[in-house]
């Protein structure tokens, strides 16, 4: 007789259960990327003047600028209020995205990342 002819082939054991938590790990992400895509930041800059929203993964919905402020604002400052406005919504939108995701970026254990 072969030497291990009764022996199971691979695939069973502690291999089957490691392939189910990656399963469920990924679509535990799949539904914090769907979350992510519809729950939306708002930041402003210039004490409420510029407004921006943003979802989640981080795609911009909405800009409001303050109609006072375009009474008296020149074109460099509104610049730097809307790229300021911008960037917060960028850093609360990828805090999210942390939040939600970070839970599952520890990967599986065992598995060293």
């Amino acid at each position: 007789m072969a030497k291990g002819f009764n022996r199971p082939s691979g695939g069973g054991g502690a291999g089957g259960g490691m392939m189910a938590q990656i399963k469920r790990l990924q679509e535990q992400m799949e539904a914090a990327q769907a979350q992510l895509a519809v729950e939306t930041v708002t930041s402003s800059a210039g004490g409420g003047a510029v407004k921006v929203t943003m979802t989640g993964d981080q795609h911009c919905t909405a800009v409001e600028i303050s109609p006072e402020l375009l009474q008296d604002a020149d074109a460099e400052m509104l610049q730097d209020l809307v790229l300021s406005a911008v960037n917060l919504a960028l850093d609360d939108s990828r805090k999210l995205a942390s939040e939600k995701m970070g839970p599952l970026a520890g990967g599986i254990p065992g598995l060293g990342f």
